[in-house]
C-alpha cells in the first residue's frame, strides 16, 4: 500500500515547439556544461553557435512538421504512466521535466519543492546512462531542488525485460513492412546517438549500456537476423564512437546487403534525430548506394509495454 505522496518526474531532452523556438532551444543546449565544457564565456559561445546553427536546424524542423514531436510523445507517456500508477494508488503524481525546453527542469523542481510530496522519483527517459543526458538532467535538478524530501534516482534500465520486449515488438511490426520473401535477409541496423570517445575513456557507461541493450534484444529474438551497431549525430571535430550510421549503410551496400531496418536504439520517442536524420538524411545515403528497402523503426512512443516498464521501474524503487 502506497501511503506517501510521491512525485514521479520523467526527465527528457525537450525540443522546440515552434520554428521560433529553435534558436533559444539550441542556446539552452550549448549552455550545458555537461556537454560543452567551456571555461570562460560559455553563454557568449552558446549565443554565437546557436545563431550560426539555427537556420540549418530550422529547415530540418520544417521537413518534420515545424516542431519537435518529443514534447507530444513525452506528455502522452506521462498520461499513460499516470493512469497505470493510479491503478496502484492515487498518491502518485507524474511530471515532465525537460532539459532544454519547456517545461524546464528548474521550473518543475521549484513546483515540486513547494508542494507537499514525501518522495520524489527521477525517472529519465534515457534508458542508458551518460553524463551528457541522464547525468546532465540530474545535475540540473540538484541546482534548483533544495528540499530535504527523499530523492530516488533511476540511473539506467538498459536490460529491463519489458523495455527489451517493447523494442522487439516495434522490430516485429517494422519487419512486417518488408515483403515476406526477403524478410529473413533484412539487416537489423541499431543506430544509437554517438558520444565523443573521450567520454568512454573517462568511464562514461553509455557505450557499454547500449551494447547490453542490443545483446538483450537479439537474445530475446534468438539472433533472428544479422545485426549491426552504429552511431549517429556527430558534432564537432573530436573522435566519436564508430562506425557512423551513414558509413554503416555504405558498408552494407558494398557487401550486397540491400534490405535494411534502421532501429533507433537510444531514443524512446521520435524526434528530429529519427524523423529527419535517419528517415530523410540517411535515406538519401541509402538510395545513393543502392539500398532497395530502407525502413526506419517507429520509436517506442505510445508503446504500452514501454509504459509497463516505466511502471515497474517506479514500483521497484518503492519496494
Amino acid at each position: 500500500m502506497i501511503n506517501n505522496k510521491i512525485a514521479v518526474v520523467l526527465l527528457n531532452l525537450g525540443g522546440p515547439d515552434s520554428l521560433n523556438a529553435v534558436q533559444p532551444f539550441l542556446y539552452n543546449l550549448f549552455c550545458d556544461p555537461d556537454i560543452f565544457k567551456i571555461p570562460v564565456g560559455q553563454k557568449l559561445f552558446a549565443k554565437f553557435i546557436s545563431k550560426l546553427r539555427a537556420p540549418k536546424v530550422t529547415e530540418e524542423y520544417k521537413l518534420i512538421g515545424g516542431n519537435s514531436p518529443i514534447n507530444y510523445w513525452t506528455e502522452l507517456q506521462k498520461e499513460k504512466l499516470q493512469n497505470k500508477l493510479n491503478d496502484v494508488s492515487n498518491n502518485f503524481k507524474v511530471f515532465v521535466a525537460m532539459r532544454y525546453w519547456n517545461p524546464l527542469i528548474k521550473d518543475v523542481a521549484k513546483e515540486i519543492e513547494s508542494s507537499n510530496f514525501e518522495k520524489v522519483i527521477l525517472l529519465p527517459l534515457y534508458p542508458h546512462y551518460s553524463i551528457t543526458t541522464t547525468g546532465s538532467s540530474f545535475n540540473e535538478w540538484h541546482r534548483y531542488f533544495n528540499s530535504n524530501v527523499e530523492l530516488i534516482k533511476v540511473n539506467s534500465y538498459q536490460k529491463n525485460k519489458k523495455y527489451i520486449q517493447a523494442i522487439n515488438q516495434r522490430i516485429n511490426e517494422s519487419l512486417n513492412q518488408f515483403d515476406e520473401k526477403i524478410r529473413s535477409e533484412v539487416q537489423l541496423v541499431f543506430s544509437a546517438h554517438g558520444t565523443p570517445l573521450s567520454l568512454v575513456k573517462n568511464g562514461d557507461p553509455y557505450f557499454h549500456h547500449i551494447n547490453e541493450t542490443v545483446n538483450e534484444v537479439m537474445k530475446l529474438r534468438n539472433n533472428s537476423h544479422e545485426y549491426h551497431l552504429c552511431f549517429q549525430s556527430k558534432v564537432g571535430p573530436m573522435k566519436w564512437l564508430e562506425p557512423s550510421t551513414d558509413k554503416m549503410i555504405e558498408n552494407l551496400a558494398n557487401k550486397n546487403k540491400r534490405h535494411l531496418l534502421i532501429i533507433p536504439i537510444s531514443f524512446v520517442s521520435d524526434h528530429i534525430e529519427t524523423l529527419f536524420e535517419l528517415n530523410i538524411e540517411y535515406r538519401h545515403v541509402a538510395e545513393k548506394v543502392g539500398i532497395l528497402n530502407y525502413v526506419v523503426m517507429e520509436g517506442l512512443n505510445d508503446s504500452d509495454i514501454f509504459i509497463d516498464a516505466l511502471t515497474e521501474l517506479v514500483l521497484d524503487e518503492l519496494k
